[in-house]
């Protein structure tokens, strides 16, 4: 990680600063307080929003059964949660490897809020997983393929993080608001949004400063080289949603097999699209993407 040449700070993002800092302090509340978990919670309901369910959309939504998908929703929200307790330990270990650095003195006292609630976050979805689930699923991250210059790598962390943090939005903000799941998942999930809508709008303004002071010092075609990365980095993240573990743990025969069928699936694409829409406006706005064609990897 190398030192960064300062941000190109505009009162604008100052503002945002000052708000958000605020927000963080008046809103802050104790996890461990917050939540009221029950011993287990019923196997035979539905744990995650049909919509957001990776066979939805696909004829194996029917074939599976009303049991199988009782029992694939569980093991869908188990990998949901996961995924963020995976996410943001990463994030974490960037962040705070940047705070009080050399080109982020301005945001470095947001980012005091920031590694505390995410945290906390980590310690509440880490919670669910091993309450509910008895356990945590694996994952691996994605490594560049390229050493990229200090600015090119700062650019990219937050990027990412913004991304991870809209993409799980998406899914936060859609079960805190579905009734047919039950308490405990709703506030879980509506909690995370709560915290998260700072942290996006903090995101946002951050990576914008970040790819003008990466375009500065860096030649178009790296530039272009950073965007087919990210690019690659958006389909990695959707298609760590297909989990063979989690269809074997529902109970389905060759994981593998639907997995990659599913991967595969045309008809899965507008639910991803839908689920990425938000940052993937946000890139194209920018200018960080060029247009919205996404590799097949």
């Amino acid at each position: 990680m190398g030192v960064s040449a300062p941000l190109p700070v505009t009162d604008r993002f100052m503002d945002v600063l000052e708000r958000l800092s605020s927000r963080s302090i008046e809103e802050y509340y104790n996890p461990y307080q917050q939540f009221d978990w029950p011993d287990r919670l019923e196997e035979r309901q539905l744990w995650m929003t049909p919509e957001l369910l990776t066979v939805h959309g696909t004829p194996y939504y029917d074939e599976l059964g009303e049991e199988t998908i009782q029992k694939l929703s569980k093991w869908e929200s188990i990998n949901f949660y996961s995924l963020n307790v995976h996410g943001i330990r990463e994030l974490l270990i960037e962040v705070v490897g940047r705070i009080h650095m050399p080109g982020f003195e301005v945001p470095s006292d947001f980012f005091h809020h920031f590694i505390g609630e995410e945290n906390e976050h980590m310690w509440f979805f880490a919670e669910f997983c091993r309450r509910y689930g008895h356990k945590i699923y694996g994952s691996t991250a994605m490594r560049a393929d390229s050493a990229w210059e200090p600015e090119v790598e700062n650019f990219l962390v937050f990027a990412r993080i913004l991304f991870f943090e809209e993409l799980v939005d998406h899914y936060n903000m859609r079960m805190a608001q579905d009734d047919s799941l039950c308490h405990t998942i709703r506030e879980v999930n509506r909690i995370h949004h709560q915290d998260e809508s700072r942290h996006i709008a903090f995101g946002r303004e951050l990576v914008s400063l970040l790819f003008t002071r990466m375009c500065e010092s860096v030649p178009a075609a790296r530039v272009a080289e950073v965007e087919a990365y990210l690019k690659r980095y958006v389909v990695y993240s959707v298609n760590s949603l297909y989990n063979p573990h989690v269809y074997r743990d529902a109970g389905i025969a060759d994981p593998l097999a639907l997995r990659n069928a599913l991967v595969a699936d045309e008809r899965r694409r507008p639910y991803e699209r839908k689920a990425i829409r938000k940052p993937l406006a946000f890139f194209l706005k920018t200018g960080i993407f060029s247009d919205d064609t996404l590799p097949v990897v």
